[in-house]
């Protein structure tokens, strides 16, 4: 992926995070998945949501997909707590480039650090840009 294209997308990330109710950071998962490889790309959106929701201290959550709710476009996926829906961290799938890219943000209390280092460590990722 050539460095203009990485920083399009960090520079809509932190658009992304720009001030609302919910102070957010977030990262940029690049993975090595080609756009045939939607199961895969599933798979890791899953075990991504494990990862935030520990780093979080959120408990058990649940994914909710964009095509569920017609606020939210068709790659765009939401992790909820089970036990009351709150927000833990949202995701869009992006394919570029020939592979998938994927964005989430979740809470800022949430460790950054602990994320980037699980995530990286998951089958199908190329590199991780954490996004303030």
């Amino acid at each position: 992926m050539s460095e203009t294209l990485d920083d399009d997308l960090y520079q809509r990330t932190l658009a992304l995070l720009e001030p609302g109710e919910i102070e957010l950071i977030g990262c940029v998962v690049h993975t090595t998945l080609g756009g045939d490889e939607d199961l895969e790309m599933h798979e890791l959106t899953v075990d991504v949501n494990e990862i935030i929701a520990d780093a979080a201290g959120k408990g058990e959550t649940y994914i909710e997909a964009g095509n569920d709710d017609t606020d939210f476009s068709s790659n765009q996926f939401q992790g909820l707590t089970l036990d009351d829906e709150a927000f833990v961290w949202e995701c869009q799938q992006l394919l570029r480039n020939e592979t998938f890219d994927i964005v989430f943000y979740y809470e800022a209390d949430a460790d950054q650090d602990a994320i980037v280092e699980e995530i990286e460590a998951l089958d199908g990722v190329d590199r991780v840009t954490p996004v303030p």
